[in-house]
């Protein structure tokens, strides 16, 4: 029972955050002047995003951590017929990691919208998001697993309220963390030379989650207006 708690806690680790536009991208990206995008321009953006938001995220990680592997490894998901997403998490040895997938590198409309997403991964990373996440997740499972136990449950029953509590415990603060992403990630953004507020248009381009109870993510609107005020201060 052990092992298939903290299996199911290390699961909801490795998964980090993820940012998706559900939608599927046009056969013919076009950026917000309604231009097709080809492809050499879709990789020039995201290279030159990549060499220019990357030493400005490890150097605000460097910054504001200590004790911290600030060495981003940038890595392209080159999987076909993926919906666009993008994700921080971190590999064996505790590199921080941050994942594009083609879909999402053709969906960006501009270079200002790859950097903000770069950002708020990375920003996940220097908040130590993942780990807060799992401590979360370890909490609810402890609590609701324990509550079962002493009600007399069996095994199945306790591993099941383990599993509920961990996945409640995991979202509890979920959308904080998005928003203290988008908020960093606004910082790193600007300060890599991009317009942030550019950037985080592309939540009005996907489906808005509202304020679900134990949703994931916050409304599309209270994202963009975090984004508006932490650029405007700056």
């Amino acid at each position: 029972m052990r092992k298939v708690f903290f299996s199911l806690v290390g699961a909801i680790m490795i998964a980090g955050c993820t940012v998706a536009v559900p939608q599927g991208p046009s056969t013919s990206p076009k950026d917000t002047s309604g231009q097709t995008l080809g492809a050499r321009t879709l990789e020039r953006n995201f290279l030159t995003v990549v060499e220019t938001v990357e030493p400005v995220a490890e150097a605000e990680c460097r910054r504001r951590t200590t004790n911290v592997n600030c060495d981003f490894q940038i890595v392209v998901d080159q999987r076909p017929d993926q919906p666009p997403n993008a994700f921080q998490t971190l590999d064996k040895n505790g590199r921080p990691i941050i994942a594009f997938n083609l879909a999402l590198i053709a969906d960006a409309r501009n270079q200002d919208e790859l950097a903000f997403v770069m950002g708020h991964e990375a920003a996940h990373h220097i908040q130590n998001h993942i780990a807060r996440q799992n401590q979360n997740a370890t909490a609810g499972a402890v609590v609701l697993g324990g509550l079962a136990a002493i009600l007399g449950a069996g095994d199945a029953a306790i591993q099941s309220a383990q599993q509920v509590g961990a996945t409640v415990g995991a979202r509890t603060y979920s959308k904080d963390f998005e928003l203290e992403a988008d908020q960093l990630g606004t910082i790193i953004a600007a300060k890599a030379g991009y317009d942030p507020v550019k950037g985080a248009a592309f939540f009005s381009r996907i489906p808005d989650p509202g304020d679900q109870f134990l949703g994931t993510h916050p409304p599309n609107a209270a994202r963009q207006e975090i984004v508006r005020q932490t650029a405007a201060g700056l």
